[in-house]
């Protein structure tokens, strides 16, 4: 959740130029996709990773006899870092790449503190994908914890090869100069207490009663503004959910390999690895399986990613809206952590009913993951297109600014950002 070369960052309006000169410039991607082929056997792998056995994705028998004509790949296939995407910028010139080099923040803390997609097309079985990376937002922002802070947003955008502009998405890096550590306290009284069997059987029964809304359209004329959206449960989460995520979703940005692959990669990111109780090099990573390691952080036992929490958020959202509606928006906030053992209750509220742009049936939905506890630890926002009795079926939303090449799209998000005008996570 944290990350930080040395302890004596400072952020200087040098520092915060130096990013500015890169908004907009594109990259190469730090690692390769996890999947070059896509097939509905990826589509399946990345649903169950977070839980979800929608037929539009699992089913190749169910696509083709939807509005889609096909089965469609689950919206968090489309970004999550590391997951599709073959480079469109695999060099730089020599002054590109000295424009890029080093990290001008080199030092400051950096907490991935938000997430935020938009969905323009869908991606079928077959296609190849291409993806551009960048800068686009470096926002300066006070700040109480730490007087001062920089919101760094990084944005990859996704299209199919000869196809059309696919996804979004954004990633929000806030860097600060405290040190992380002088905040571990607040973590010292979390429990974790022991479920009872009543507990487990209320989970149970609601696992029991979820299911996607799938044929059945949501019309949205019969949507109103205050109703209801789930609940949705996710719990108690096990290491073993954390497993199976990584089955479908990959090691993430660090490359993370075994054996021989890993000592490979060790050589090449060798920070990223301290010794265990054995004196064994391992990841830093494994806070995400190993208890004492997760202690030896600052947290009380092992947790989860803030991603795969967006990932349920998303699951919420399309188990409730059907086949023939289209998930268009969707932001959230990586409050607190989700510990192995902890419980998350998802739910939305329709908060907004409206035409948006080319009077396309709409909504707006409040989103919220809240643990046993009774804490906030992912609150966020959706926009779904609903089918219409009077306007007809969805018509998909276009790229910003009607875009029709990836480097056209992450100029047209960056001045956005310029405009104020960025995702809701910076309201």
């Amino acid at each position: 959740m944290t990350a930080a070369d040395e302890q004596t960052g400072r952020i200087t309006d040098e520092a915060i130029a130096r990013l500015r000169a890169r908004i907009g410039v594109a990259e190469p991607h730090p690692r390769p996709p996890h999947y070059r082929e896509i097939t509905v056997d990826v589509f399946r792998h990345v649903a169950e990773a977070y839980g979800d056995d929608n037929p539009l994705w699992c089913d190749p028998s169910y696509g083709p006899r939807t509005r889609w004509q096909s089965p469609i790949a689950p919206p968090p296939l489309v970004g999550g870092d590391t997951l599709i995407g073959e480079d469109e910028v695999t060099e730089l010139d020599p002054d590109t790449a000295a424009l890029l080099k080093g990290d001008p923040l080199r030092g400051v803390h950096a907490f991935y503190s938000a997430s935020a997609r938009e969905w323009w097309a869908p991606l079928r079985p077959g296609r190849r994908v291409r993806r551009r990376n960048a800068l686009v937002a470096v926002l300066d922002k006070p700040s109480e914890f730490a007087g001062r802070a920089v919101h760094e947003w990084t944005g990859q955008v996704f299209r199919e090869e000869e196809g059309p502009l696919l996804a979004a998405q954004y990633r929000l890096m806030i860097r600060t100069e405290r040190d992380s550590a002088q905040q571990r306290r607040k973590y010292d009284d979390v429990r974790i207490e022991p479920y009872t069997d009543e507990q487990i059987e209320e989970i149970e029964r609601q696992y029991a009663s979820e299911r996607p809304r799938g044929a059945l359209p949501r019309w949205w004329e019969d949507v109103q503004e205050g109703d209801a959206v789930g609940p949705m449960v996710k719990g108690p989460l096990t290491v073993t959910d954390i497993v199976c995520w990584h089955v479908g979703m990959g090691m993430g940005l660090y490359g993370v390999r075994p054996l021989r692959l890993g000592a490979r990669n060790r050589r090449r990111i060798p920070r990223f690895y301290q010794r265990d109780e054995l004196n064994v090099p391992d990841v830093m990573q494994r806070v995400h399986w190993d208890p004492a390691f997760a202690r030896r952080s600052g947290n009380p036992t092992t947790f989860d990613y803030g991603r795969m929490r967006e990932t349920w958020l998303i699951h919420l959202c399309t188990d409730w809206m059907g086949d023939d509606a289209w998930l268009w928006k969707l932001d959230c906030e990586f409050r607190r952590f989700n510990y192995v053992g902890d419980t998350q209750w998802l739910r939305g509220t329709v908060v907004r009913k409206y035409l948006a742009e080319g009077g396309r049936p709409a909504v707006d939905l409040d989103l919220v993951a809240e643990n046993q506890r009774g804490e906030v630890t992912t609150p966020g926002h959706a926009t779904i297109l609903l089918p219409s009795r009077e306007h007809g079926p969805v018509r998909l939303p276009d790229p910003p600014g009607g875009a029709t090449d990836l480097q056209q799209a992450l100029e047209e998000i960056a001045a956005r950002f310029e405009r104020g005008a960025g995702v809701a996570a910076e309201r």
